[in-house]
């Protein structure tokens, strides 16, 4: 099949687009910085996904993976507006067999910068729209809404000693994902999934239901 995923150059994207490759999958991947997978079934666009007008023409996308976030002042126009953008020129359209959005656990529980939850609770919402549409053509929408997974945005924490205990003391299970682990569970919503649709699965090891009860002995 012909996947289309953005945000291929590093963390959870790159671990995707891997996968795909290693199970026979042709892979398009778009993102601001230049490629890094070297494979002959992989296609590299370099671009911004905010540009709405100049996004590439990839026609007979089968899956739509749409990766490609940030965490700063641009969170709302990349992290909601332009997976809007993508997911309407290549996602909503006959042919597609599944659309994923890479979301966060913070899109249900609030927890995060302002901006940044706002963007991933619009996910939330956006994909159950999608999936209402594109049931027609029997095709799936789901996102997938990680909590701490090991990528080079979250190295602040990831590399302060203090930091890393609190967040491991708010995390039941103790750790934290891989991206090939969250590539998994992509693979399986889009691929090996037919009937889950509409859903926001969170893979964030606990760490939304630990609500802390505190009483007298």
């Amino acid at each position: 099949m012909k996947i289309l995923i953005t945000g291929t150059s590093q963390g959870i994207g790159k671990a995707i687009a891997e996968l795909f490759l290693e199970r026979g999958h042709s892979v398009c991947g778009i993102d601001r910085q230049e490629k890094s997978i070297e494979h002959p079934e992989y296609t590299h666009y370099t671009c911004d996904i905010r540009d709405k007008e100049n996004l590439p023409e990839i026609s007979d996308v089968d899956i739509l993976i749409n990766n490609a976030g940030t965490q700063n002042e641009d969170d709302i126009d990349v992290n909601l507006k332009a997976l809007i953008y993508v997911t309407e020129k290549y996602g909503v359209r006959k042919d597609i067999k599944s659309v994923l959005n890479i979301g966060s656990a913070s899109g249900h529980t609030g927890s995060e910068f302002p901006e940044y939850a706002a963007s991933k609770g619009g996910v939330l919402s956006y994909t159950k729209n999608v999936a209402q549409r594109i049931a027609a053509y029997g095709a799936t929408c789901n996102s997938l809404d990680p909590g701490g997974v090991f990528t080079p945005l979250n190295e602040p924490v990831m590399n302060d000693e203090k930091l890393w205990a609190q967040i491991m003391e708010e995390t039941p299970l103790k750790k934290w994902a891989t991206p090939e682990e969250i590539a998994e569970w992509a693979y399986f919503l889009t691929v090996t999934n037919s009937f889950c649709t509409g859903q926001n699965i969170l893979v964030d090891g606990g760490e939304s239901i630990n609500y802390r009860f505190v009483w007298s002995e």
